[in-house]
């Protein structure tokens, strides 16, 4: 990358590593642009001098300000990172289609379209990174995870075509798979499979036994350390494929891509022992 002051573009910039990420680059002398819907939590970067914006990844007028004000302001964008996600946690029977298609349209439509938006400045600049968060959900699995699941792979693999389309322009799609990290996600994640559960729903136990599980995993990752990987990734020299926080999130894909019979036997075994 060129010498310049660099501009990035963070969504799901409110909490977590969205919000780390947009103050460890504001901090390394980037111009950011942090989007969310919540713009109330983000005082604390605009008053340090970030960019900040509602914004709304599902709505296209949403996405189209945010990236034209910063292309109109900045005349330039170097990096953009497609960080805004959920998790709509719940039993696959009991969710609603409506319930899933919105986890595309948050989790994989989105990304795309800010993609759509920024791809052609950064193919005039023949300079620019697209990051696409998804996570070691893109290859681990779990009960209840289902249809986010679903939108992780879809999103890895939708990274990993368009970086074969973009490198002849000098252009790089680059995924990162955080693991546990902590944050409010995993709450929201077990919010969201409660309520999905019809009143009646056979799915009670198996609720709680993962809600137990998710309460007792040990997480140290934080959203600090998480945001350095995003900045490794904006700013490597020869970028990799796939960015890890730990060597312990990289084992557990490995072996859940390559041995998934494993993968399933050790989750069954955690499911079962907490549904004791």
């Amino acid at each position: 990358m060129q010498n310049e002051k660099r501009v990035v573009l963070i969504t799901g910039a409110s909490s977590g590593m969205g919000h780390a990420s947009a103050k460890y680059f504001h901090e390394h002398g980037w111009i950011v642009y942090a989007g969310a819907r919540r713009t109330e939590r983000m005082k604390d970067l605009q008053e340090l001098g970030v960019h900040v914006y509602r914004l709304d990844v599902t709505d296209h007028e949403s996405n189209q300000y945010f990236v034209e004000a910063a292309i109109k302001e900045q005349g330039r964008i170097d990096v953009l990172i497609n960080n805004a996600g959920y998790g709509e946690y719940g039993p696959l029977e009991e969710i609603s289609l409506d319930n899933a298609k919105h986890q595309f349209d948050v989790n994989v439509f989105a990304a795309s379209e800010l993609t759509q938006l920024v791809l052609p400045l950064m193919r005039k600049q023949t300079f620019g990174r697209i990051i696409n968060v998804t996570s070691i959900g893109e290859n681990v699995f779990m009960p209840l995870g289902g249809w986010y699941h679903a939108t992780k792979a879809a999103l890895g693999m939708w990274s990993d075509v368009l970086d074969m389309e973009i490198r002849p322009f000098g252009l790089r799609s680059i995924v990162i798979q955080p693991g546990g990290t902590q944050s409010e996600w995993g709450e929201i994640a077990m919010q969201n499979a409660e309520h999905n559960l019809k009143t009646d729903s056979p799915y009670k136990k198996l609720v709680l036994a993962i809600k137990n599980a998710f309460s007792s995993f040990k997480i140290s990752a934080t959203s600090d350390d998480l945001a350095k990987i995003f900045y490794k990734a904006a700013t490597d020299a020869k970028p990799s494929r796939r960015y890890y926080h730990s060597l312990t999130d990289r084992m557990a894909v490995r072996i859940a891509r390559n041995h998934p019979s494993l993968w399933r036997l050790g989750m069954g075994f955690i499911v079962n022992r907490l549904n004791k």
